[in-house]
């Protein structure tokens, strides 16, 4: 059996090395991660690091950060999840990252002990590293959330039902449902459900999640869930099974509220709400195996977890001079966005899930301009109600110029009016309007 094991670790890095992803089974050691040792209840040796930015947000958000078999902590912050610490930096979180120390160097999400809550387990100890960084910063409690790729995946599934609690939102790279990995012979693979032979009504599965923590009656978090349709190392109907256990934990239909295509090998269906921090959320990459996740994937996860608010709820304070960011309605949590990144004159500008895209980068420059490209600059039309605001090239003319105010509000200086939109959707065109500081006229630079 430990031989079986042994090989079956090996095939499932396979997809990793040949993504070319930097695995070390070291200990971390990477410059920014901090080792802390004695933080608390640890029943299975874990180790555990913490990312600490230089600037840190006043309430930060709390990331737990989970790698998968044969990896590390610092292969994840160095690696394929370099883009959440790069997230960091900007917008003041924590993140922590515990790291298996057993051989293979997966974590336990199959052992009774691992499948609930308190159990004496991974989970355990991961929860304790939880405590331990409440207990030294000033956490926000309402955005501590956990995402994991391949063994971190199914271990993000583990801790989201055995501590919704504690956590508000969850994302899952290639992994399986919640207790699908159960095992009664120590073993920590469970063949039949890696293959994704394990078939389930979506009612077994939400009962087996809220099995973890019995008795507890309160909401669960919301779930991003990320699967390759190709992937052999834990089979894609896992996804299936994956989508059924959580529309189920939160009292969802199966059928979804909203289905599209951000890339066009990507098929993203939503369940409840609908917008950017959707209650359930499904991505299928088509024709990709294990290997998630892949380029501008985590830019996606990091706005569905709410990591993209550095100031713990409200308004922003104005982005400074000269740098670079988004431009996020704060009603509808989706980017202004120049459609098909065109780079055509007139192209008039629209709300849509923020991607982290060239086309919805702005700069906002010392002549009050907001650039897109360093080319093209935001521009209105006219400067009466209803006025298209579009990207034209820039000219220095005062319809291009705009003034970021402390109140959320982003008033042209020719017209006066404000930025504004008539609805949340992904495809709202921007307009202009008389200023009146609703929420439709609420933008953060951030």
């Amino acid at each position: 059996m430990r031989r079986m094991l042994r090989a079956l670790l090996v095939v499932a890095a396979l997809p990793l090395i040949a993504a070319a992803v930097l695995i070390s089974t070291r200990p971390a050691a990477a410059a920014g991660l901090t080792r802390v040792t004695g933080f608390g209840t640890n029943p299975t040796n874990l180790n555990m690091y913490i990312y600490v930015p230089a600037s840190v947000a006043p309430k930060p958000a709390l990331l737990v950060l989970v790698h998968y078999c044969s990896g590390s902590a610092s292969g994840i912050f160095n690696g394929n999840g370099h883009d959440y610490v790069s997230a960091a930096d900007r917008y003041g979180y924590i993140i922590v990252l515990p790291e298996a120390t057993r051989s293979g160097s997966c974590f336990d999400v199959s052992t009774p002990n691992a499948l609930k809550r308190n159990g004496g387990s991974d989970s355990t100890g991961i929860m304790s590293m939880v405590a331990y960084a409440r207990s030294h910063y000033p956490i926000d409690a309402g955005r501590i959330v956990v995402s994991g790729f391949s063994s971190g995946a199914m271990m993000t599934n583990v801790l989201a039902a055995q501590y919704p609690d504690v956590f508000s939102a969850a994302s899952a790279f290639s992994g399986v449902p919640a207790g699908c990995f159960a095992t009664s012979d120590g073993s920590l693979w469970n063949s039949q459900c890696s293959g994704g032979n394990l078939n389930k009504s979506a009612q077994q599965w939400g009962d087996q999640a809220r099995a973890m923590y019995s008795g507890y009656t309160g909401s669960y978090p919301r779930m991003q869930l990320w699967h390759g349709t190709t992937d052999t190392t834990l089979a894609y109907p896992n996804f299936g099974e994956e989508i059924e256990q959580w529309t189920n934990l939160r009292g969802l239909s199966q059928t979804p509220a909203f289905t599209d295509h951000p890339q066009s090998s990507w098929t993203r269906t939503r369940y409840g709400s609908t917008g950017t921090q959707a209650t359930v959320e499904g991505i299928s990459i088509a024709g990709v195996g294990h290997q998630l996740p892949m380029s501008g994937q985590l830019a996606y996860a990091i706005s569905f977890l709410g990591l993209d608010n550095n100031s713990g709820g409200g308004t922003a304070s104005p982005t400074p001079t000269g740098s670079s960011s988004r431009i996020l309605g704060t009603q509808s949590g989706r980017c202004v966005d120049v459609p098909n990144a065109s780079h055509s004159n007139g192209t008039r500008v629209q709300l849509y899930d923020c991607n982290g895209g060239t086309n919805q980068a702005w700069t906002n420059t010392t002549s009050k301009q907001l650039q897109v490209y360093g080319t093209m600059c935001l521009d209105a039309a006219g400067s009466g109600n209803g006025a298209a605001v579009q990207i034209y090239s820039c000219n220095g003319q005062a319809n291009q110029q705009w003034n970021v105010n402390s109140n959320g509000t982003i008033s042209g200086v020719q017209s006066g009016r404000c930025l504004d939109v008539w609805g949340t959707g992904n495809g709202q065109q921007v307009q202009l309007y008389d200023c009146w500081g609703g929420a439709n006229q609420q933008f953060r630079l951030g």
